[in-house]
């Protein structure tokens, strides 16, 4: 796990450093074009810098190990890294919005555009490189700040594509005007794309249930359940970086010595780290069956079965995260 950290904070370290790079190209752009559209792109880089510092500065946190003052480790700041993000994209789509009102109120000429958009150009595609490579790890290595990242200079890489288009339709008609039109829709654009990372990572640090993630984990335990594991119930998880941490109820049958239901607990604790891809951290409170388990217990030549065997209940997100003993 500690190689994945440090290959994703190198990886974090060049995107910050070539997003300095951007940030300059596209500044260089706008002072030969002088167009709103430009700076409002040129604006954005300011966000991926100082959101990709930030976004630096989590990775190395959330890689440092539990201590006693954080026993559950320190991932989740990268939920606060990018609601960070989240919100200083939303303040560079207020920006643009405030420079495009201006450019409506006093128009600037524009010159060298064909100079200004292969700068751009350039700047876009390499966004929007260092975009996919960024979501596809950070999927890989379930880190939202890298997630959030790559939404961002995806964002970034396509207003580009769009504000270009834009720019040709400005220099095949001559209308200025549509410069600052382009420049509000694209802070349209990412003031949206700002939003949805945020609502992301809010959603996180308040532990909101993740319901695709626990339908994926419960389909795991469903799949490889044992006859002696008679039911999982009051199932809870939530995130810290990297790291799901899930606590639940599994009821065992009654007259299990400590050591064979311990052993049981170990082996569905191996099935759920095996198969699901990423690390995970079980808290498991063991309960006895009762009679009335009887009727859905699987077990084969139970020595206390008070009644026989009548229907098997499937795992699934409505009975496994219900806080009670599965009966018929």
């Amino acid at each position: 796990m500690q190689q994945v950290a440090r290959s994703n904070i190198r990886l974090q370290t060049f995107v910050l450093l070539a997003g300095v790079l951007l940030m300059g190209i596209k500044f260089l752009a706008w002072r030969a074009t002088h167009s709103n559209t430009i700076l409002s792109d040129a604006l954005e880089s300011i966000v991926n810098v100082v959101a990709g510092a930030f976004a630096l500065y989590s990775l190395v946190l959330a890689a440092k190990p539990r201590d006693r003052e954080h026993p559950y480790g320190h991932g989740k700041v990268e939920f606060l890294s990018a609601g960070f993000e989240g919100g200083l994209v939303v303040l560079a789509g207020g920006l643009i919005i405030w420079r495009a009102v201006q450019g409506f109120i006093s128009p600037q000429q524009l010159h060298d555009l064909d100079l200004g958009m292969a700068l751009t150009a350039a700047a876009g595609g390499l966004n929007l490189i260092m975009g996919l490579v960024l979501k596809r790890r950070g999927a890989r290595a379930h880190s939202i700040t890298m997630e959030a990242s790559g939404t961002h200079l995806l964002s970034d890489a396509w207003s580009t594509a769009a504000m270009l288009l834009g720019l040709v339709a400005i220099r095949i008609t001559g209308l200025v005007w549509l410069d600052n039109l382009f420049a509000l829709l694209f802070a349209g654009y990412i003031i949206v794309t700002g939003l949805r990372v945020l609502r992301r990572s809010v959603a996180g640090i308040m532990d909101e249930a993740d319901a695709g993630q626990a339908a994926r984990v419960i389909a795991v335990l469903e799949k490889h359940r044992k006859p002696a594991w008679v039911d999982v119930h009051n199932f809870r998880m939530i995130k810290y970086g990297p790291v799901l941490h899930i606590d639940c109820h599994v009821t065992l049958p009654w007259y299990h010595s400590l050591k064979q239901a311990h052993r049981e607990i170990a082996e569905l604790e191996n099935v759920v780290n095996r198969e699901v891809g990423r690390t995970v951290e079980l808290f498991i409170h063991m309960d006895p069956c009762i009679p009335s388990s009887c009727a859905i217990c699987q077990l084969e030549g139970c020595p206390e079965r008070k009644t026989a065997f009548q229907r098997r209940i499937p795992w699934t997100s409505e009975s496994v995260l219900d806080n009670r003993k599965h009966r018929l």
